[in-house]
């Protein structure tokens, strides 16, 4: 039995306008019976006499009067390539596919590298709309090269001050308006030195990473160095820390439960190492609360999900994870088990101890459910009056569980 033509259509348009589509768009356009866009992108058709659907506040509102509109010929129109940071892919999380065709234009990032030179495939590509600045810190590296879809025409010159007070003021930048379209422009300078008053809302800033005197850039391989993360002493020391994710073992898309957080430092590298995850930090402690925002933000991983509360009760309303890190309350009752009840298959647990009560319950749970002890034990060298000697941390054990 054939299936039924797809009767959603979203059409990337650019600043050029219908002259600027394909045939194939042009063809849907004028069959619309539905056209769906901002007013921007409506200004475009204004001669069409289908029915227009302006986006509403929130986007989900305008969604159900899309879905309401199924069997009749629907067309949205979005920016550029709308499966890329666009609102086609919103439209995929709701309706299937085989009721969709996508016809995409070329996109703000494609057009920005075109006038650059910069090969697209070496670009990280970032979205700051709706999103906050400090995205931008995962991507620092020196020589790295950035495409940033900003908020609005006031954002460059908040990101160039992002950039100098971080150290990268030396980084160049260029700020693209309406590209594609008759009005473009392109300006030019440093974070440091950035002269130009706000322009257009519809733009792309290109950023070619400098580091200055102060910067101090960060792998995205896990084991952060302690200073780079504020604390109040309960923080999983560096060497700990890279075993510890090596256990977790993010991969991109899943899920991490961060339960008695501390500082938030799992949780951070976590999202850190691969894209697309996502990370509750569970930590009772009011005080520490602000700890991990703080080290999330800086760290570039203001996504991070703070939950206050005490496990296992502040878990229950959570997804299901891929990973779980207990790195305090293994004497709270339930906790452990609940953790692994709610893992989902796959998944990875890892416990960590330092006090001998600790110790003995990790033993326990070894004894009845498996897995891997380890005891890592670390030394740094410090000095010791005019020479050096070496000072041991406190033993850690570690059950994994996969």
């Amino acid at each position: 039995m054939n299936s039924p033509p797809p009767w959603l259509a979203v059409v990337g348009i650019g600043e050029d306008g219908l002259e600027g589509l394909s045939p194939v768009a042009r063809r849907l356009i004028d069959g619309a019976e539905v056209l769906v866009g901002g007013e921007r992108h409506l200004a475009f058709v204004g001669g069409h006499q289908a029915e227009r659907l302006v986006w509403r506040s929130p986007l989900l509102a305008t969604l159900d009067d899309i879905a309401a509109r199924k069997g009749r010929r629907v067309v949205v129109l979005a920016s550029g390539d709308p499966m890329w940071f666009g609102v086609g892919a919103t439209l995929a999380k709701r309706f299937p596919p085989e009721e969709t065709t996508v016809v995409p234009h070329p996109g703000a990032f494609s057009l920005a590298a075109a006038r650059l030179g910069w090969p697209l495939a070496e670009v990280q590509t970032v979205t700051l709309h709706g999103r906050p600045i400090d995205r931008l810190a995962l991507h620092l590296s020196p020589g790295a090269r950035l495409l940033v879809l900003t908020e609005d025409g006031t954002a460059p010159a908040a990101i160039a001050a992002w950039l100098t007070a971080r150290g990268w003021g030396p980084s160049r930048l260029t700020l693209l308006e309406r590209l594609g379209g008759v009005r473009e422009r392109r300006l030019d300078g440093t974070a440091a030195a950035w002269p130009h008053k706000p322009g257009a809302d519809l733009n792309t800033l290109a950023i070619d990473c400098v580091a200055g005197p102060q910067a101090r850039p960060l792998s995205r391989l896990a084991g952060l160095p302690d200073d780079a993360f504020v604390h109040d002493g309960q923080l999983t020391k560096r060497e700990v820390r890279a075993a510890t994710l090596a256990a977790l073992a993010p991969l991109p898309g899943q899920i991490l439960w961060d339960v008695g957080a501390g500082s938030g430092a799992i949780s951070v590298e976590w999202l850190r190492a691969a894209p697309l995850t996502r990370a509750f930090a569970v930590e009772r402690d009011s005080d520490r609360h602000a700890f991990i925002l703080r080290n999330a933000a800086t760290l570039g991983a203001p996504e991070l999900t703070l939950v206050a509360g005490e496990a296992p009760a502040a878990l229950a309303e959570l997804p299901a994870p891929d990973a779980v890190f207990v790195g305090g309350g293994l004497s709270a009752p339930g906790l452990v088990e609940d953790c692994l009840g709610a893992l989902k298959p796959g998944g990875r647990l890892v416990a960590n101890a330092v006090t001998v009560e600790g110790e003995a319950r990790l033993f326990a749970l070894h004894a009845k459910h498996g897995g891997q002890l380890t005891r890592i034990a670390v030394s740094r060298a410090e000095p010791v009056g005019a020479f050096q000697g070496w000072r041991a941390l406190m033993p850690v054990t570690q059950w994994t569980l996969a």
